[in-house]
């Protein structure tokens, strides 16, 4: 019923609004990271150890110990290392952006978020966008450091292919990341989640192939759903190695999808209802 006392179309009368709810989504979207970028602006330190702390693993694990590793099948270990630092710098993100969301937290950032007339999705959305954003950069400068080291994967769709499967990557440990941030008591804390982190990189297959390990390692590693992202990659960037016998080796391009979807369908889930716990 209009102001006039005459009966609307529902149809049409509600196309405005939901274009008015979408547009105010985006623009709240745009500022939250418009802010995430602007702190990188003022405190270059960060950037400066987020892009450069992947320099220095590609050329530490590249130099020091590419001479003393061996490949299924024989081979380069650079073709062999270089898609595995990229998933690892992948699979550390989420420690910097579980420490951005509690340090947002603790200082009250969020609660202003939450009090002012904004879309409270775009709090949660606008820090992922910013997130995939370095992480691309982080990716560019560690393919263009590999690449001086002698790396050459091949071009083409399949460049393109692995690049993304390691941004899908990145976006489901995003979640992880925010769930984890709203849990943790302070920024201290969260820096504490390297211990985790660690070890869910070093019993992959980022640096030695899962079928060199002992039978009992050598299976978890392989289920690791970092390890499936690092062999799509590599067979997408055209330096391929031997694979095991298992099911999941098998299928590394397929787990590579799946497992993302996995870990996002149950930490989003998750972040969410941490989100909306906060003013409880």
């Amino acid at each position: 019923m209009s102001a006039l006392g005459v009966d609307s179309a529902p149809g049409p009368a509600t196309v405005p609004s939901e274009r008015g709810r979408l547009y105010w989504l985006l623009a709240d979207c745009g500022n939250i990271v418009r802010r995430g970028l602007t702190h990188y602006q003022r405190q270059p330190v960060n950037i400066a150890w987020q892009l450069g702390f992947p320099i220095l693993s590609v050329l530490l694990y590249g130099y020091v110990f590419g001479s003393a590793m061996t490949v299924p099948g024989g081979g380069d270990y650079k073709d062999f290392l270089m898609p595995g630092m990229f998933v690892m710098t992948m699979a550390f993100g989420f420690i910097n952006t579980a420490t951005v969301v509690v340090y947002d937290s603790t200082k009250g950032v969020i609660d202003r978020f939450r009090s002012m007339p904004m879309a409270s999705s775009a709090v949660v959305a606008g820090r992922g966008v910013t997130d995939l954003l370095v992480a691309c950069a982080e990716l560019a400068i560690m393919m263009l450091t590999a690449m001086a080291m002698g790396w050459r994967p091949e071009g083409g769709w399949g460049f393109v292919a692995a690049f993304g499967l390691l941004l899908w990557l990145r976006f489901a440990l995003i979640w992880i990341g925010v769930w984890l941030g709203l849990l943790v008591p302070n920024p201290e804390a969260a820096g504490g989640l390297f211990a985790v982190a660690f070890p869910l990189t070093m019993i992959s297959s980022i640096f030695v192939a899962p079928q060199l390990m002992p039978d009992w390692l050598g299976w978890v590693a392989a289920w690791n759903p970092i390890s499936s992202t690092a062999a799509a990659a590599r067979d997408l960037f055209g330096t391929p190695v031997g694979g095991g016998d298992s099911w999941v080796e098998q299928h590394a391009l397929l787990m590579a999808g799946v497992w993302p979807v996995v870990l996002t369908a149950i930490f989003l889930p998750l972040a969410v209802r941490r989100f909306q716990r906060l003013s409880r």
